[in-house]
C-alpha cells in the first residue's frame, strides 16, 4: 500500500481553538501557553526556564474562584479528613492489639500498596471511560467497606486480619478513583492555573492529615476506634455528592478504535519509558517516597516507645507534620519561582533528612513536635512540586495514566518502604531504622545528574493534527497487523550527518506513542536515499500513535524535510503483515 504525500499546514490547540502553526518561522505558540514555545532543538533545559514553566502570576487561591473547582475542593478536603481519620485509628488499634511495628507498619502498606497494582489499570478506565461513573463507583464501594470495618469494631469482632483486609479492600477502591479524580478535578480551571490547583488540593489533603489524626486521636480515646471508622462513611458521602453535582468533563468524542484495558497499560508504560522528562520525574519521586516512608511508618512508634505519649501524641505527631505541609503550600509559589524544580526537591530531601535524624535522636516531646512540621513542609513540597510537573508535561490522551504512574512510583515505593522500614526497626531498633532512611534520602539529591528535572514546553504536550492523508487503496481492519512504515527521504548531498542527527530525535517520540521498533537505514544502491522504519503491533495502534504527536514532533519532522534535494518529497509506505 502506498501513500501519496499531501503536506498541510499544521495546527495546534490553544485552549479555544486551532492555531495555524507558522513552520518557517518556529513554533507559534498561544499567549494562554503556560510555558515559553520552543522548537524541539532549543526547548530550554536550565533551572531559568523550569522556573518560568513552574512559576506564574496567578495567586494560590485564583482557582477557588470557580464554583465547580470550588466545590470539589471542599469535598475533597472533607474526603481527606475521613481518610486521614480511618488511617490512623487502624494505626494505632494495631498497636494495642498486637504491640508489633511491624503489623502497625502494615496498615499503611494495606492502604498504599493497591495503588501499585491498580493505579495504571485505573488510569486507563479514567482516559477512555466515563470518569463520573468510575468515580462514583468507587466511593460507594468505600461506604460498604467503612460500615463493615465499624460494625466488627464496635461489636469486638475485629481482629488484626479482619482490619488489615478491610484496609486494604478500602484502598483499592482509593487506587481506582484517584487516577479519574487527579486529572478531572482540575479541568474546571485554565490550563495555566493548574500549579495552583494542584497546590491547593494539596493543601486540603494536609490540613487533612492536621486535622484528622487529631480528630481522630480525641474519638479513638473517648469511644474507640469503631466510631473513627463510622466517620469515614460520612465523609465519603460528602465526596460522592460533590462528584454528582459537578461532574467530571466528558472525553471529547473520537472516530479511533477505543483503547483495550492491556493495550491502553502498555500505552502509558511505553509513554513513560520512552519520555525521558517523564521517566526523571517518577524515578525521583519514587526515591524520596520510599527513603521518606520510613518516618510516616514509624511514627506509631515513635509515639510509644520513644515518646511514651498515647493516642493523643501520636495524632499531634501527626497533626505536626500537617500543619508544616499547610504553611509550605502557602509559600511554595514564591519557592518554585526562586529555586525552582531542582532546588525545592533537592531542599525538601536535605530538610527531610534532618528530620529523620532529629526524631531518631531526640526524646524532648515539643522538639520532635518542631522538627516534624519542617518535615511536613518538605514533603508536601517536594510531591507537589513533582505532581504538578508531571500533569504539566504530558498530553491530554495520556493525562490520567501519567498520574497513575506518579501514584505507582509515589504510593507504591511508599507502601514497599513502609512494611520495609518496620521490618528493620524491629530487626535492629527505631533509630538505627531512621538514620539508614536519612542518609538514603540525602544521597538522593546526587539523581540530579542522571535524572534532571524539568516541565514540559507547551509545545511537547499539544497535539498537533496529523498532516499526511492516508490515501489507501482498501483500510485495514483494526486488528490487522504488525504494521510497518517506512519513510523515505532523498536528501542533499553533505548533509548526511546532520539529517542522522535530527532524524535520531524521531526514535524517542516514535516509541513514545506507539511503536515496538524503529530503526533507520541507508540505501546501498543509492546513497543519498534514507528509510525510517517503524513498527506498531495493529493498525488501530497506527491511527493512535499518528494522532498522538506533538507540536514539538512536527517541528522535527519540518527539519527533515529541509534536508531533501530539489523537488524530492518524503515518500511514505505502509505494510501490514500476512503471515
Amino acid at each position: 500500500m502506498r501513500v501519496a504525500k499531501d503536506i498541510r499546514i499544521p495546527y495546534f490547540w490553544d485552549g479555544s481553538t486551532w492555531l495555524p502553526l507558522n513552520l518557517g518561522a518556529g513554533l507559534a505558540v498561544s499567549a494562554n501557553a503556560d510555558c515559553s514555545a520552543n522548537p524541539r532543538g532549543t526547548l530550554a533545559r536550565d533551572a531559568a526556564d523550569n522556573n518560568a514553566c513552574m512559576a506564574s502570576p496567578h495567586s494560590l487561591w485564583t482557582p477557588l474562584r470557580q464554583p465547580a473547582f470550588r466545590g470539589l475542593w471542599i469535598g475533597s478536603a472533607i474526603y481527606f479528613i475521613g481518610s486521614g481519620m480511618q488511617a490512623m485509628a487502624a494505626a494505632w488499634f494495631m498497636v494495642e492489639l498486637t504491640g508489633s511495628s511491624f503489623l502497625a507498619a502494615l496498615v499503611q502498606t494495606a492502604v498504599f500498596l493497591p495503588m501499585f497494582a491498580l493505579a495504571l489499570p485505573a488510569g486507563v478506565l479514567a482516559d477512555t471511560t466515563d470518569r463520573r461513573r468510575l468515580i462514583s463507583g468507587a466511593l460507594l464501594a468505600q461506604m460498604v467497606t467503612s460500615t463493615l470495618l465499624s460494625v466488627l469494631v464496635i461489636g469486638g469482632w475485629g481482629g488484626s486480619s479482619s482490619v488489615l483486609l478491610l484496609i486494604f479492600v478500602y484502598g483499592c477502591c482509593t487506587a481506582v478513583l484517584t487516577p479519574a479524580w487527579n486529572s478531572s478535578v482540575i479541568d474546571p480551571v485554565p490550563r495555566e492555573e493548574w500549579p495552583q490547583a494542584i497546590t491547593a488540593i494539596s493543601i486540603a489533603f494536609n490540613v487533612a492529615r492536621a486535622v484528622g489524626p487529631t480528630l481522630a486521636g480525641l474519638v479513638f480515646a473517648r469511644l474507640g476506634a469503631g466510631w473513627v471508622f463510622s466517620i469515614t462513611i460520612l465523609t465519603t458521602w460528602f465526596m460522592w455528592q460533590s462528584i454528582q453535582r459537578w461532574p467530571p468533563r466528558a472525553h471529547p468524542p473520537s472516530r479511533l478504535p477505543p483503547e483495550r484495558l492491556w493495550g491502553g497499560m502498555l500505552s502509558g508504560l511505553r509513554f513513560a519509558w520512552h519520555s525521558h522528562m517523564i521517566l526523571a520525574q517518577l524515578v525521583r519521586v519514587m526515591v524520596f517516597s520510599a527513603s521518606g516512608s520510613a518516618l510516616w511508618a514509624l511514627l506509631p512508634v515513635i509515639a510509644q516507645r520513644q515518646l511514651g505519649t498515647g493516642v493523643e501524641g501520636f495524632g499531634l505527631l501527626m497533626g505536626s507534620l500537617g500543619v508544616g505541609a499547610v504553611v509550605s503550600g502557602l509559600v511554595i509559589g514564591r519557592l518554585r519561582a526562586r529555586l525552582g524544580l531542582e532546588g525545592i526537591v533537592a531542599v525538601s530531601c536535605v530538610v527531610f533528612s534532618a528530620v529523620m535524624l532529629v526524631t531518631a535522636s531526640l526524646q524532648i516531646a515539643w522538639l520532635v513536635y518542631a522538627a516534624l512540621a519542617f518535615g511536613g513542609g518538605a514533603w508536601m513540597a517536594a510531591l507537589s512540586t513533582l505532581n504538578s510537573a508531571t500533569q504539566g508535561s504530558v498530553p491530554q490522551w495520556v493525562r490520567s495514566r501519567a498520574v497513575a504512574l506518579h501514584m505507582v512510583a509515589s504510593l507504591g515505593a511508599f507502601a514497599i518502604g513502609s512494611a520495609f522500614w518496620g521490618a528493620v526497626s524491629d530487626l535492629v531498633g527505631l533509630s538505627t531504622a531512621l538514620v539508614v532512611a536519612a542518609i538514603l534520602m540525602a544521597s538522593s539529591t546526587l539523581l540530579t545528574r542522571r535524572f534532571p528535572l524539568r516541565v514540559g514546553a507547551a509545545p511537547e504536550v499539544t497535539q498537533g493534527t496529523p498532516w499526511d492523508e492516508l490515501f489507501l487503496h482498501s483500510e485495514p481492519s483494526p486488528d490487522a497487523g504488525p504494521v510497518a512504515v517506512e519513510v523515505g527521504y532523498r536528501i542533499r548531498a553533505g548533509t548526511e550527518v546532520a539529517f542522522l542527527d535530527t532524524i535520531t530525535q524521531m526514535k524517542a517520540p516514535r516509541r513514545r506513542d506507539g511503536a515496538t521498533f524503529w530503526r533507520v537505514y541507508k540505501d546501498l544502491g543509492e546513497s543519498s536515499r534514507y528509510v525510517e522504519r517503524f513498527i506498531v503491533e495493529s493498525w488501530a495502534d497506527y491511527l493512535h500513535q499518528r494522532a498522538r504527536a506533538t507540536v514539538a514532533d512536527q517541528a522535527v519532522e519540518v527539519q527533515l524535510r529541509e534536508f531533501l534535494a530539489t523537488d524530492e518529497v518524503v515518500q511514505i509506505s505502509h505494510f501490514v503483515a500476512e503471515r
